[in-house]
């Protein structure tokens, strides 16, 4: 199946192959993006979170340092995006009690050819991972739910704003 430039695919070639877009040729331009997830948990597994410590230490604040290698790394772990030179990664792990769990957000800048839309969500994923690996052993059930774009700025395409946000 051949993709048509004119239906926005740009990962594939006329022929219908995966490539890198060539991005030689954009402006290099500041550009950010930020996203968010959400880990749900028990109440007792919240309460280990809320007290900063799980059998392997304290599931926040490694959870967040996972977001940031994890955003250094999306070039890695998804085929077609481009290495870029981030020049900020900012990750928060915030609990929230009402819905039981855990609200993740990541913001990631750079300024280049290419957005940083891959990096905030490999953020936000690796973090909400980490934290349940740090915490599986005493809840099983819990679910990583709403991994999502919330906002990008620069570029082409210009700004967005999720209407989940």
């Amino acid at each position: 199946m051949a993709a048509d430039p004119k239906d926005g695919l740009t990962h594939f070639d006329a022929a219908g192959r995966p490539r890198m877009v060539d991005v030689s040729a954009k402006t290099s331009t500041a550009r950010m993006a930020s996203a968010s997830g959400f880990v749900r948990m028990s109440a007792d597994t919240l309460e280990l979170v809320r007290a900063r410590k799980s059998k392997k230490g304290d599931p926040t604040a490694t959870a967040e340092l996972a977001g940031i290698m994890g955003a250094k790394r999306t070039a890695d772990l998804i085929p077609l995006c481009h290495p870029l030179p981030l020049s900020s990664v900012d990750v928060a792990a915030t609990i929230d009690a009402e819905r039981s769990g855990v609200s993740i957000v990541a913001r990631a800048k750079t300024t280049g050819p290419t957005g940083v839309e891959m990096e905030a969500l490999t953020a936000v994923s690796i973090a909400c991972l980490t934290l349940y690996d740090m915490l599986k052993a005493v809840d099983k059930e819990m679910v990583i739910e709403q991994i999502a774009l919330d906002e990008k700025t620069g570029g082409a395409s210009g700004d967005f704003k999720s209407g989940h946000a």
